[in-house]
């Protein structure tokens, strides 16, 4: 993934720093930890990494810089799995009721450190309400939820779980994430999401899903977002780098596609790139 990087905190600060000055107003970010475990209990410490990096951007940035949490715990556990796995049938599976205390609490403890946004990407049943209750009993009620409600079993995230060190140590994610084929569950779990008290709409992946940014647009009529992932992003600059294409025409026809399908927001690691072609 060219251009992205593990930054420390201080870091962070200065890459924020740049992007604000290219006029990119909202930043989401993702933890690594220096300890993993079963359970991913370094997600909900106070002194974690996205904890720390929430309290010094705003000690920095204040209200320049929105600052959205991705809200799940693959990156935390050592099996590399978004929750609590417990024994099935024979086979270790996620324990979705397990897990929706520790994504309550993981949204608590990112608000309290300074989260204006708060985004579960778990598509664990029951996360939007678990997450609401929990932050509305905190004091948190203005912190709004955007819900990855439509996140599919893609093969474009390989290049972000490498990045992120978040390959699944074994099986995979198809038990929680939804078939590429189904265009119907979709609807069922933005609507179920949006039942809850979701803010925001999440698909994801965006290329391969254009017509599933349609129909959740228009279907409920509330904010869409869409996640141009690391795979539809490194295979643009793959092309580029060989001259097969020329980046900035194609990067910015694919974003353009996502708009017209109806995205009110992208998600994008073109982002620096974009703004810096737009001026």
């Amino acid at each position: 993934m060219p251009g992205n990087y593990q930054l420390s905190v201080d870091t962070l600060v200065d890459e924020v720093g740049d992007a604000l000055s290219l006029g990119i107003r909202s930043f989401i970010l993702f933890g690594i930890p220096t300890h993993k475990d079963p359970v991913g209990a370094t997600a909900l410490e106070e002194e974690g990494i996205v904890q720390q990096a929430l309290r010094t951007l705003k000690q920095t940035y204040g209200d320049r810089a929105l600052l959205i949490t991705d809200e799940c715990f693959c990156e935390y556990t050592d099996h590399g799995h978004c929750g609590v796995l417990s024994e099935r049938t024979g086979r270790l599976d996620l324990d979705n009721d397990a897990t929706l205390p520790n994504l309550a609490a993981q949204c608590v403890s990112h608000a309290r450190a300074g989260a204006d946004i708060v985004a579960p990407s778990g598509m664990l049943d029951g996360m939007v309400g678990a997450i609401r209750t929990g932050l509305d009993t905190a004091g948190f009620n203005h912190v709004p939820i955007v819900s990855y409600a439509v996140k599919y079993a893609s093969g474009f995230y390989g290049p972000f779980r490498d990045a992120a060190e978040s390959p699944p140590q074994f099986g995979d994610r198809t038990t929680y994430q939804m078939d590429p084929a189904n265009a119907e569950e979709a609807i069922r779990e933005a609507e179920l999401d949006i039942a809850e008290g979701a803010d925001v709409l999440m698909v994801k992946p965006a290329l391969s899903y254009l017509d599933i940014i349609r129909r959740v647009k228009d279907r409920f009529g509330v904010p869409v977002a869409a996640y141009n992932v690391s795979g539809e992003f490194a295979m643009v600059k793959a092309a580029a780098a060989k001259g097969w294409i020329d980046e900035k025409r194609v990067a910015l026809e694919i974003l353009t596609s996502i708009k017209r399908a109806g995205a009110d927001m992208i998600l994008t690691y073109h982002a620096k790139d974009v703004a810096e072609w737009l001026g």
